[in-house]
């Protein structure tokens, strides 16, 4: 097969046949089909093994527990085939109408990525725009990619996927890893539609963890901010400690404990605020060293 989708799933059971069908219109069978059970606690694997009965095209692996998008996706990359490899979600909201433009693209400009980017972001709570946005922001800001508008949902050739494959990471952030490859890239937007069933899998603190991995993956300047906000706390005390030390020589030092509590408060906060940051990059290279698999696959289908 010349192209390759690969799909992580996370009980999406009660769409997941639509959406095998939505792909088999699209592509009439000319694709290979990767799917990524992440642990689901539904019927998805049953679903799965029903469909594959009468779908040659068709490959699933099962992982053993729910590790996640980022390291499904990994599962995925790993066992694809294709020449194009398109990763994608299971829950309709990256259409299934937009395969064959990402692959004429592909196939036309010679590009090595394609990527779909939203040009809405769809239906979804202003609170999660707001934290998309903030995170965004902040990424651009400290990191020389600019992911605003990017998504998962994306095309990449042999050369990429095999370039994303020797990144051997276990604080996997995909789409910032696959701009930091600098292939050349297409863009194609799309506009994100509603969830055909259910509720999204990706929790608050799910979101959470992923924008604190993208950041401290993708810069160091939370650590410099560290060192910068000691550095300046330092000179405030200087000043503070050379005025407090004139007005008691002169007489005029003012009884009371007011101003000695706040700075302790405002020193202590730095100081467990700095601790966290530093806490954050120490996490992330205590998972990296202890050298685990990525994810383990409990269960395999294959023509």
């Amino acid at each position: 097969m010349e192209v390759s989708i690969v799909t992580p799933l996370c009980n999406e059971g009660a769409y997941l046949r639509e959406f095998l069908s939505d792909l088999k219109s699209v592509l009439q069978d000319r694709a290979e089909i990767v799917l990524i059970d992440d642990g689901s606690t539904d019927d998805t694997w049953k679903i799965i093994t029903e469909e594959a009965k009468s779908n040659p095209n068709l490959r699933a692996f099962r992982l053993s527990r729910n590790f996640g998008k980022e390291l499904a996706l990994c599962a995925g990359l790993e066992r694809a085939h294709g020449e194009a490899v398109i990763v994608m979600d299971g829950d309709g909201q990256h259409p299934p109408s937009l395969l064959p433009v990402m692959i004429e693209t592909w196939r036309t400009s010679g590009v090595d990525i394609v990527q779909a980017i939203k040009s809405t972001r769809g239906r979804e709570p202003l609170t999660e725009k707001l934290g998309a946005f903030f995170f965004y922001l902040i990424l651009t800001k400290l990191s020389p990619f600019d992911l605003r508008g990017a998504s998962d949902f994306k095309l990449m050739n042999r050369k990429a996927v095999n370039a994303w494959l020797e990144m051997p990471e276990r604080n996997v952030f995909f789409r910032g890893m696959t701009a930091w490859l600098g292939f050349t890239t297409a863009q194609v937007p799309f506009e994100v539609v509603a969830r055909r069933t259910g509720k999204p899998g990706f929790s608050f603190w799910k979101r959470i963890k992923l924008a604190l991995v993208g950041i401290t993956s993708f810069s160091t300047f939370p650590l410099h901010l560290v060192t910068l906000t000691g550095v300046l706390v330092f000179f405030f005390s200087l000043i503070l400690g050379v005025q407090t030390l004139y007005k008691k020589l002169s007489g005029q030092a003012v009884t009371g404990f007011a101003t000695v509590i706040l700075l302790e408060l405002i020193i202590g906060s730095l100081l467990m605020v700095s601790l966290g940051i530093i806490g954050e990059y120490l996490a992330r290279i205590y998972e990296e060293v202890k050298g685990r698999p990525r994810y383990v696959v409990r269960d395999a289908i294959e023509p």
